[in-house]
C-alpha cells in the first residue's frame, strides 16, 4: 500500500508551475467579453429549455446572439472593450 505522502512531494515539487502565467491572465482578461457574452446567451436559452419561448424570450435570445457574435468580431479584430455598443 502506498501513503499519500510519497506522491506529496511529487506533486508539490510543481507548485510553483500551477499559477497561471502573466501572459495566460492577460488572454483570459481578453477573452472575458466574449465569455460574459455567451454566459448570457446561456442563460436566455437556459430559461426556455422547458417551456415555449414567448415573444420576449426570443428577443432576448436573439440580443444575446448577437452580442456573441460582436463579442467575436472585437475580439477578431483586436478591439476587444473598445466598442460602444449598448449593453
Amino acid at each position: 500500500m502506498d501513503h499519500i505522502v510519497t506522491v506529496q512531494d511529487a506533486v508539490t515539487a510543481f507548485a510553483d508551475f500551477i499559477e497561471p502565467t502573466d501572459a495566460e491572465l492577460d488572454a483570459i482578461e481578453r477573452e472575458m467579453p466574449v465569455i460574459r457574452a455567451e454566459l448570457d446567451l446561456l442563460d436566455a436559452q437556459i430559461i426556455v429549455i422547458d417551456r415555449t419561448p414567448t415573444e420576449l424570450d426570443q428577443r432576448r435570445i436573439r440580443r444575446a446572439r448577437r452580442r456573441v457574435l460582436a463579442a467575436h468580431r472585437d475580439q477578431f479584430n483586436g478591439t476587444a472593450g473598445q466598442s460602444g455598443g449598448a449593453a
